[in-house]
């Protein structure tokens, strides 16, 4: 068995309709298209949503929603990830290096400390936005909450 030996499957190809090559063939004269009409010309091609002249869905329902240009998101990282990052690396300072060499964040996220779980070690973190929760228990613990 080599590569030259390999063949398709019994069955499993098919040639394609020669459309267009003699009447003989039984797909000659119009070549499957019927006769007359918009979808027998060449070069017909039916715009995306096209209902026949029919108003279409798209222009029959109306708009709704509005996207905020201004929003700000944010990557949310609780206290309890901080908790398990303090302790098995020991670490006191926070900063978004640390996050993005633990792939927690990546380089062009803005952080913001959720005060979800528990936070018993005394870290000082910088990100850029805090919730009250979290700057509470971070303070109460001896930390530092510090806005980029």
């Amino acid at each position: 068995m080599d590569l030259s030996n390999l063949t398709p499957a019994e069955g499993s190809t098919k040639n394609s309709k020669r459309i267009g090559r003699g009447q003989g063939t039984g797909r000659g004269g119009t070549s499957t298209r019927g006769h007359k009409g918009q979808k027998s010309r060449s070069g017909y091609s039916r715009r995306f949503g096209f209902e026949g002249g029919q108003m279409p869905i798209y222009r029959r329902l109306p708009k709704f929603g509005f996207k905020n240009i201004n929003r700000v998101e944010y990557r949310s990282i609780n206290l309890d990830v901080i908790q398990a990052l303090a302790a098995t690396r020991n670490i006191e300072v926070i900063d978004m290096d640390v996050f993005i060499e633990h792939g927690i964040a990546s380089k062009n996220d803005k952080i913001k400390i959720l005060g979800r779980g528990e936070l018993t070690a005394k870290v000082d973190i910088k990100a850029h936005a805090f919730s009250a929760s979290a700057v509470k228990a971070i303070e109460s613990t001896g930390g530092v909450a510090t806005k980029i």
